[in-house]
């Protein structure tokens, strides 16, 4: 009698953990800018702080950036938004460190930072205005760009990784906003300053708009550096309107007056390669919808409800 032949069971593999799905990693919010404009104050100077907030949170946004209008006592702040049930997510910060001492520089940035850690954020977003032309309604935007000299970008890389050791001083995030009318405008431009700082010091904000209206593809600045964003600014460009600001000479605010910008959906723009990538790379962060517009033109409350419906269609969020 032949003995029975020993079999042994292959234990089953475990299942590979699915990344988590884009609405746990990403919460959307919308800037202030498209009630009132911090650079053009008399765009929406008549609307106020409390329609601002109570339109983002009715539109169905859970964060905030900073505006003008917003208290800068964190306790006042605070209580504004939790009624609400808005957060402040990050909030503009003019560097200088081109221009001015980096002592200078880091003083002013540390209140910054000290604000926005006391109201709950946790990423800051920094610009170089050394030079900037995009406050001036003068300087037409495409003609009167700057570009940095080899010693301004030293001092430029340099300066941000000092400042993101001190925003990692208390857990934060320093991400670097491109801006039309700045020396960080192009996608060459974006390359250098990634490969001239330390990517445990400094991140990227990713922003369509002013990649679009700089001239750039946005997707591929995306896959060359999707994996230093940590924020993310949602805004479309109108094309046609983007002709007129070339073919005249416009200035970047006249540009924004004129109507360049729009919330996603409305312009341009192919959104879901870009919400595809992000999800890819399993991006966390925040999702910010930022198209600054004559809000007598362009109703606030009605474009940030276009804006949640396009990303609910097409992101899933």
């Amino acid at each position: 009698m032949k003995a029975a032949r020993k079999t042994t069971r292959k234990r089953p593999r475990p299942a590979r953990r699915a990344p988590a799905r884009a609405t746990a990693r990403v919460r959307l919010a919308i800037a202030p800018i498209a009630w009132t404009n911090d650079d053009l104050p008399e765009l929406g100077g008549e609307n106020t702080f409390e329609q601002c907030v109570s339109e983002m949170a009715l539109a169905g946004f859970k964060g905030s950036e900073v505006g003008n209008k917003y208290p800068r006592d964190p306790a006042v702040l605070k209580r504004a938004l939790d009624l609400r049930g808005l957060t402040i997510c990050n909030a503009w910060f003019s560097s200088f460190l081109t221009t001015q001492p980096y002592e200078e520089v880091e003083r002013a940035f540390l209140a910054h930072r000290d604000f926005l850690y006391a109201v709950g954020a946790r990423v800051i977003g920094a610009a170089e205005q050394g030079g900037s032309i995009q406050g001036r309604l003068d300087v037409p935007v495409f003609d009167g760009k700057p570009s940095f000299g080899p010693e301004q970008w030293k001092r430029l890389c340099e300066g941000l990784n000092r400042l993101g050791e001190r925003a990692r001083e208390k857990g934060m995030t320093l991400t670097y906003h491109h801006h039309m009318g700045t020396g960080v405008q192009t996608a060459e431009e974006i390359d250098r300053l990634m490969e001239g700082t330390d990517p445990k010091l400094l991140s990227l904000l990713y922003d369509t708009g002013h990649l679009t209206f700089s001239g750039e593809e946005p997707v591929s600045v995306l896959k060359k550096h999707v994996g230093r964003v940590r924020h993310v600014h949602l805004k479309d460009v109108r094309a046609s309107v983007l002709e007129l600001v070339r073919r005249d000479h416009m200035s970047f605010l006249a540009a924004v007056k004129a109507g360049v910008f729009t919330v996603p959906g409305d312009g341009s723009i192919d959104f879901p390669p870009v919400f595809r990538l992000l999800d890819k790379a399993g991006y966390r962060g925040w999702y910010v919808v930022e198209a600054e517009q004559d809000p007598a033109k362009a109703n606030p409350l009605e474009y940030a409800v276009k804006a949640r419906t396009y990303i609910r269609k097409k992101a899933g969020i």
